[in-house]
């Protein structure tokens, strides 16, 4: 009888000496009643956890960052303040009455320089609008003499009344009302929590440090103690550059508004030196715009000339003034204050802008006792001219090819030659 198929499998899974091998133990994990590993669920619940945390973090830095930015911009104007407020203490005053009295002193000034100027626009938008029909006729005088049309005041007049864009422009602004307010509520708030955050920090900034180095080694504190004290040179030296250049454009632009008589040239003249110096990237614009407002009330040219003057001393500013001021006070080249400032602006906006350049002078200034020097080779090279008594100058090497393609020159070295 033939066998089967099982016990023909069986014979031949059969060693040779009739004994069965013996069969592997089952791989873990493999088989209807595996069980999962230990460390698996765990595993689990921490990946969820991180991603929980970090979706956390992320979302709370998101909403704070209005808060975070307030309290970067408090920490550098308690830097600013801080030579003046420490003086004062080092006189026996106490610190939170030193920084009151500076924080008092600043307020008294710009609340008056906003005054004053805030009564000079008033005065002006009141002049503008009154002598606007004078305006329109001496333009559609031009109009009608140059085009040779007959256009007529109270055409023009009605046209602009009953024009659909000023309806629209009505109706835009009167439900823009609302949000103004809104934006100037919450400016006034930023700037209440600036102010005290900024007053916090100058009149407890031994208690600040104190706390900050309380958790840190020795030679760490003196690290911290270090960048801190550059920090504050540093802001200090961009404010005192940035108020002396101030200085120096509103004397500058006072001089030319009063040399074309235009009607509140010292407000004029602050106004063009603090906004100039003070609000990075647009500041010159809108310094510009408003005397130039100004002097087209009294004299369309007027207008021109103020352009033209702002044009050319912001150029001498950029190129002149600047680079000698900032080198010896902030102490970093125009380049690099020139791309910290792009940096900022793209990071923080017009805060970014503002910080960048004592922030930057501050890191390369506490970088730079970290950074080993070497005497640099006297080559050619690096100091981008010959030095003297190596090879000829340009312009013997050029006297010289002259002497070699003058024709007398090239005779007589053939009949030399031939002699």
């Amino acid at each position: 009888m033939a066998p089967t198929d099982e016990s023909g499998q069986a014979a031949q899974h059969a060693s040779p000496l009739g004994t069965a091998p013996p069969t592997r133990p089952p791989a873990e994990g493999a088989g209807p009643n595996a069980r999962m590993p230990r460390w698996l669920p765990r595993a689990m619940v921490l990946a969820l956890a991180l991603i929980a945390v970090f979706q956390l973090g992320s979302w709370a830095f998101h909403q704070l960052i209005g808060l975070l930015i307030n309290i970067l911009i408090a920490f550098f104007l308690a830097l600013a303040i801080e030579p003046a407020v420490s003086k004062m203490a080092a006189r026996g005053m106490r610190r939170g009455l030193a920084t009151f009295l500076v924080f008092f002193g600043v307020l008294i000034v710009t609340a008056g320089f906003v005054t004053l100027l805030g009564s000079m626009l008033a005065g002006q938008i009141i002049k503008i609008v009154e002598d606007f029909p004078n305006y329109l006729d001496s333009v559609i005088a031009w109009i009608n003499g140059h085009f040779h049309t007959e256009l007529k005041r109270v055409d023009v007049q009605e046209g602009l009344l009953r024009s659909d864009w000023l309806r629209n422009y009505v109706q835009n602004s009167a439900t823009g009302v609302l949000d103004v307010s809104a934006q100037v509520l919450g400016g006034l708030f930023q700037l209440l929590t600036i102010t005290l955050f900024s007053f916090y920090f100058a009149a407890d900034g031994p208690r600040l440090r104190r706390t900050i180095c309380s958790v840190l080694p020795p030679a760490r504190q003196a690290e911290v103690l270090r960048a801190w004290e550059i920090a504050v040179d540093k802001t200090g030296g961009y404010i005192y550059s940035r108020g002396l250049m101030a200085l120096i454009s509103g004397v500058a632009h006072f001089i030319l508004l009063q040399a074309l008589d235009v009607p509140y040239a010292p407000v004029l003249a602050v106004w063009v030196g603090l906004v100039s110096q003070f609000i990075p990237t647009i500041g010159t614009y809108l310094a510009g715009a408003l005397p130039m407002l100004v002097a087209f009330t009294v004299d369309p040219w007027y207008a021109l000339w103020v352009l033209v003057f702002v044009v050319i001393y912001q150029q001498f500013e950029n190129y002149v003034l600047q680079p000698k001021l900032t080198s010896k006070t902030v102490d970093i080249h125009p380049a690099v204050a020139f791309g910290s400032v792009i940096a900022g602006t793209a990071l923080l906006g017009a805060v970014g802008a503002l910080i960048a350049i004592p922030a930057v002078a501050t890191l390369q200034a506490f970088l730079g006792a970290y950074v080993k020097r070497y005497a640099v080779t006297d080559d050619p090279r690096v100091h981008g001219h010959r030095k003297r008594g190596e090879g000829p100058s340009p312009v013997m090497r050029a006297r010289a090819l002259w002497e070699q393609r003058r024709p007398g020159t090239q005779d007589s070295g053939d009949g030399g030659s031939s002699s």
